[in-house]
């Protein structure tokens, strides 16, 4: 027998290759699925079943590729619906792979059809469970996310205290657990970094498993300080519900090279977005006049996923040598399909081409202090609301990157602002959005907060309200 997690980090994502005797699961395919399909060969071994733990909102899978490719079965749990064929499992129904055995668990919650997967290993003891969204590791998967349902996130975190406590709490102990998702994910609020541990761990440091826990407790400290879920989540969800393009027709468009003249002509002629995806240094330094900033060297899909409210919008990219197959695999992973190219040779073909270009004023924090004590400066903080609560500068206005879409007529195009997040990603994506809606007078801090810090200037730490 051999597990084996494919972790990727961009999604905080873990999807499970499983050997036994020539016989092969794949649990959670990413949406480029050649790699499992390599693996089963090196091993000589068939891809038998492709086993979903639930309709994912934060990827779309590889399942429908994979099952073409290799004439596995998809198998979801009870009450799954779908476009296409699939095996929908029972409760406690059992999948012979090689000589181990997976059991379903139907373990609802997260969403109406999340299945756990029990792997019995060929000595007829439970090793491990392939946990989906239902338990991670220092958390559980939030309960709002349900397609269509006419259950409200209460009635659904209900079902969820109910599977944790009948079907994976009386499991024992020495039981791995391989969840969907580590840190970093949306589909929780407190995951660990680990990304493989034990169920005795768990019932010991995690706050859903306390066993003297209610399930009214339950409820409460589970969808407490939920953010509303990212807008790609129930259209992804949708996607691995229904179906999709296949993965080598999308990179097969994507990846094609455009010389300036057809990049340019595609971008006023299709009102495609002009994706930009170089490390923000190079993006600062010069770009093209309204393009975007999302660089792969961050949390690029999440935010691509968060910011791009139309899954069908033409995207032209900006890529450093060598990243557009990366780029383009990256955006099929959140459902962003229609990418029409990217730039050959980059900038330096834009300006060769006699191309006007833009760049970002960005200064350091030391420089950034000296303005605000001697000057009337306006701050844009733009990291998460827990971010800002937890320590921000005095009179910095917090406009946080998730909702900038929306907030926009909090600020104005005749004032200066100077933009920070933690690190200096995010305050890059914020202006790059904020200089393509006519914003113009922008500077931002290098560094972000952490350098800022540093700094002699005030900051406001959070102070919990007094109970007294």
């Amino acid at each position: 027998m051999k597990i084996e997690q494919i972790y990727t980090g961009c999604l905080a994502q873990g999807a499970y290759y499983i050997e036994s005797e020539g016989e092969v699961a794949i649990i959670d395919p990413l949406r480029e699925t050649q790699q499992y399909v390599d693996k089963a060969k090196i091993d000589n071994a068939k891809i038998k079943y492709i086993f979903e733990t639930h309709f994912h909102a934060d990827f779309v899978s590889g399942h429908v590729d994979l099952a073409k490719t290799t004439g596995a079965t998809i198998v979801y749990g009870p009450g799954a619906e779908t476009s296409y064929d699939i095996h929908s499992a029972k409760d406690n129904e059992e999948f012979k792979l090689g000589n181990i055995t997976i059991k379903a668990l139907h373990t609802p919650g997260h969403t109406l059809e999340s299945t756990t997967y029990l792997l019995i290993d060929e000595h007829g003891r439970d090793h491990a469970i392939f946990s989906g969204d239902t338990l991670f590791l220092g958390d559980v998967g939030r309960p709002d996310l349900a397609i269509k349902s006419d259950l409200t996130k209460e009635d659904l975190a209900g079902m969820l205290y109910d599977s944790l406590r009948n079907k994976i709490m009386p499991l024992a102990d020495d039981v791995i657990v391989y969840p969907a998702h580590g840190a970093g994910s949306a589909c929780g609020k407190n995951l660990s970094k680990e990304t493989v541990g034990t169920l005795g761990n768990q019932k010991e440091t995690n706050y859903a498993l306390r066993a003297d826990m209610t399930k009214a407790e339950f409820v409460k400290e589970v969808l407490d300080g939920i953010a509303p879920p990212p807008q790609y989540f129930a259209k992804n969800a949708m996607m691995n519900k229904m179906g999709y393009d296949s993965f080598e027709t999308v990179l097969k468009s994507g990846d094609s090279p455009l010389n300036p003249e057809d990049f340019e002509a595609m971008a006023n002629h299709q009102e495609a977005l002009v994706l930009d995806v170089r490390p923000q240094s190079d993006y600062i330094k010069g770009h093209i006049p309204n393009s975007i900033f999302i660089g792969l060297n961050g949390q690029f899909a999440p935010w691509v996923g968060a910011l791009i409210t139309d899954l069908k919008q033409p995207i032209l990219l900006v890529v450093p040598e060598g990243k557009s197959k990366e780029a383009v695999t990256r955006l099929s992973r959140v459902g962003y399909d229609n990418t029409l190219g990217y730039l050959e040779g980059g900038l330096d073909a834009w300006i060769a081409s006699g191309r006007d270009i833009d760049t970002l004023e960005s200064i350091s924090a030391e420089t950034f202090a000296e303005r605000v004590k001697n000057d009337d400066v306006h701050i844009l903080d733009v990291r998460k609301d827990g971010e800002y609560k937890s320590m921000h500068l005095e009179n910095a206005q917090h406009f946080a990157l998730d909702y900038i879409n929306t907030q926009m007529n909090e600020i104005s195009k005749d004032q200066t602002y100077h933009i920070h997040c933690a690190g200096g990603y995010r305050s890059v994506i914020a202006a790059s959005i904020l200089k393509a809606r006519g914003y113009h007078n922008l500077v931002d801090i290098a560094g972000g907060f952490g350098a800022i810090k540093k700094t002699d200037l005030p900051t406001t730490d959070f102070v919990c309200p007094s109970t007294l």
